[in-house]
């Protein structure tokens, strides 16, 4: 019995049209024998899940440090919520669930620590040499960065996820890799990804503000699609706990987000005809999106969240930090680089490339940065 045969068989008989039909794959870029339980899409995904790029996403910032609290979300929580927000789309809509779990567990892969300061801090020391990018950087960790197989470098993974990597963004912009520059959208199981990102941090974010006293329920109360669901929980459950009121006014948020999303995106398939994954790649607009208000409603969110708690005093005290910390590091590799592990010494001697500076830092955690910052600077720790 071969069971990867039986799953794309039924992908064939029971996903729309416009799915990514796993026995359809571009393939991978090194042939190999397929798997006879997993479809390539399903091995692409536990891949991913067992690399150690993934795994230190529990130890890089969302929004806060690691030692601001245990409760607070990492990179890697965030990750798994984008990844089940993003099957529920995908089912909804009767596309590929493997493909878009695999591009969710890999979307931020390519993160340095302390999130956006740390790329941004990247961005700049590497202006002169193609800059940082996080989507470009995930690619490359499974291309050619994360060595776990002797034939091949990287994951070996297949066009359809890698394409979701490379594309993945939450603008209408393009990361420049030009294997996947011929047509402007992804897939739309790459589509989804891209907007349950966003569905998960604007409605996760405000969970966390909450708790870290940055954001106030009645401050919230100023967002009317905070407000409109909020006053729903507050009817339909006066007495609960403040806790379980936040936490189900969040979840409701996530639900009348995700069901604008498959409302929405139906309607534009349908009014463009689309028939096939080519005519999701080469369409004339990106099809996965909120309706017109709903986008509306949630820029206010989102607005909202940029004044009261990413710009807020202690967030931002924590960037600067996070900034001076890599930029320290990267320069004092820079100038004495025998300061790096052997490997990535070795490394820097054969190329003399900043990137492969980059590299080592975009790999580390924000503790391994902090406490790696410590050992250069601080005389009184041992290195």
């Amino acid at each position: 019995m071969n069971i990867r045969k039986q799953t794309e068989a039924w992908e064939l008989e029971h996903l729309a049209p416009y799915a990514s039909f796993a026995a359809r794959t571009k393939g991978r870029r090194y042939p190999e024998d397929e798997d006879d339980i997993r479809t390539p899409f399903q091995r692409d995904r536990d891949r991913i899940i067992h690399t150690g790029a993934f795994r230190r996403l529990e130890y890089k910032t969302q929004v806060f440090v690691y030692h601001e609290g245990d409760y607070f979300r990492t990179r890697l929580t965030h990750t798994i919520e984008v990844a089940q927000i993003a099957r529920s789309i995908a089912r909804a809509l009767r596309v590929n669930e493997d493909l878009t779990e695999a591009v969710a567990l890999a979307h931020d892969m390519g993160h340095p620590p302390f999130g956006h300061s740390g790329e941004k801090t990247l961005n700049e020391l590497l202006a002169g040499d193609g800059g940082f990018n996080h989507n470009v950087h995930s690619l490359r960790i499974v291309d050619e960065l994360e060595i776990k197989y002797p034939n091949f470098p990287g994951l070996n993974l297949t066009f359809e996820v890698r394409e979701g990597i490379a594309k993945h963004t939450t603008d209408y912009d393009d990361t420049g890799v030009s294997e996947f520059s011929q047509h402007p959208f992804a897939s739309l199981e790459g589509q989804i990804v891209d907007i349950a990102d966003e569905i998960a941090y604007n409605s996760h974010d405000i969970d966390d503000g909450i708790t870290s006293g940055m954001l106030s329920i009645d401050g919230l109360m100023n967002v009317p699609l905070w407000e409109e669901i909020e006053s729903k929980t507050t009817r339909s459950h006066p007495d609960v706990p403040e806790k379980v009121h936040r936490l189900m006014t969040v979840s409701r948020l996530i639900g009348r987000q995700v069901r604008d999303v498959i409302q929405e995106t139906s309607r534009r398939i349908l009014d463009d005809g689309i028939k096939s994954v080519d005519a999701v790649r080469h369409g004339s607009r990106r099809l996965a999106v909120f309706s017109p208000d709903m986008h509306r409603m949630n820029q206010e969110l989102k607005n909202h969240l940029m004044k009261h708690l990413y710009r807020q005093h202690r967030v931002v005290r924590m960037s600067g930090k996070a900034e001076r910390i890599i930029t320290d590091i990267f320069n004092t590799y820079l100038d004495i680089p025998e300061q790096l592990p052997p490997r990535v010494y070795e490394e820097f001697v054969r190329t003399n490339s900043k990137r492969v500076i980059s590299d080592y830092i975009a790999g580390m955690t924000d503790k391994f940065a902090i406490d790696e910052h410590l050992k250069l600077f601080n005389p009184y720790e041992r290195v």
